[in-house]
C-alpha cells in the first residue's frame, strides 16, 4: 500500500497525543498498515532541553527501526525535529515543557510530531509542532 505524506502526518499526531497505555497498540496497528512509527516522552526547561529532544528523537528512530543508521536519515529525523520546536518556540520559550514526540515513517516520507504541555505551576497551555522530510527508501 502506498502513503503520502498526509498519511504519516496523521501516524506522527496520533502517537504524539496518545497515552503511554495506548502507544505500543497504535505502533503496532501502524506497523500491520505498513507504517514505521515511534514515541518518546520529553520535559524540562524548553529551553535547556532542544538538543536532548532532538537526541531523543534520533535515537529513539534508530533503536525502533523507523530509520536507517545513515546520516541521511538521522538528518531528516533532526530537521524535522528542529522545524517542529521551531514551530512551538516562540510561545514555549522560557517555560517548562512535557509532552511526546511522535515519528512516523513510510516509504520516503518521514514525520515529526512534537505535543507538549508549557507553562508555570498549574497555568498550562498546549502547543503542537509537525514536520515532514522525504529520505530515499534505502
Amino acid at each position: 500500500m502506498a502513503f503520502d505524506s498526509f498519511d504519516v502526518a496523521k501516524a506522527a499526531i496520533t502517537l504524539a497525543i496518545s497515552s503511554r497505555a495506548s502507544e505500543e497498540s497504535i505502533i503496532k496497528d501502524l506497523k500491520k498498515r505498513g507504517i514505521l512509527s515511534v514515541a518518546v516522552d520529553i520535559g524540562g526547561d524548553f529551553n535547556s532541553s532542544i538538543p536532548k529532544i532532538i537526541e531523543r528523537a534520533v535515537v529513539a528512530s534508530k533503536r525502533s527501526g523507523v530509520i536507517k543508521e545513515c546520516h541521511v536519515h538521522e538528518g531528516a529525523v533532526i530537521g524535522a525535529t528542529r522545524e517542529a520546536l521551531m514551530q512551538i518556540g516562540l510561545k514555549a520559550n522560557g517555560y517548562n515543557i512535557g509532552g511526546k514526540i511522535g515519528v512516523a515513517r513510510a516509504g520516503e516520507h518521514l514525520s515529526v510530531c512534537i505535543f507538549m504541555s508549557m507553562g508555570l505551576l498549574y497555568l498550562n497551555d498546549i502547543v503542537i509542532g509537525l514536520a515532514h522530510r522525504a529520505i530515499p527508501d534505502l
